[in-house]
C-alpha cells in the first residue's frame, strides 16, 4: 500500500520536474509540497490505524475478562450440579431402602 503511494509520488515528482522547468516555475517547491502532502497523508493513516488498534486492544481485554468471568461461572455451576447429582443419588438410594422396608 505504501509502496504504491511512493510510486505515485515518484511519478508526480518526475512530471513536476519535466514540466515545471519548462514553464519556468521552481520545480523543487512543488516537489516539497508533494512530499509534505504524502507525509501528512501517511501520518493521518498511521493515526487512524493506531486508534483502531487501541480500540481492538481494549475490546480484546474486555472480552478476555468476560471470558474469565464466564469460565468461573461455569466452574461454579458444574460443581453445584455435581453436588446436586450426588445428593439426588443419595436420596434415590434412601427412597429404595424405605420402599423395601415398607414392602
Amino acid at each position: 500500500h505504501h509502496s504504491a503511494a511512493l510510486a505515485q509520488l515518484a511519478s508526480r515528482i518526475g512530471a513536476v520536474m519535466r514540466f515545471g522547468t519548462a514553464t519556468g516555475q521552481d520545480p523543487f517547491a512543488k516537489v516539497k509540497e508533494l512530499i509534505q502532502g504524502l507525509i501528512a497523508k501517511l501520518q493521518a493513516e498511521a493515526g487512524s490505524e493506531a486508534t483502531e488498534k487501541a480500540y481492538c486492544d481494549e475490546q480484546m481485554a474486555k472480552t478476555e475478562e468476560k471470558k474469565g468471568e464466564l469460565e468461573s461461572d461455569i466452574s461454579k455451576l458444574s460443581a453445584k450440579l455435581d453436588q446436586s447429582i450426588s445428593k439426588s443419588a443419595g436420596l434415590k438410594s434412601e427412597v429404595k431402602e424405605l420402599q423395601a422396608a415398607l414392602a
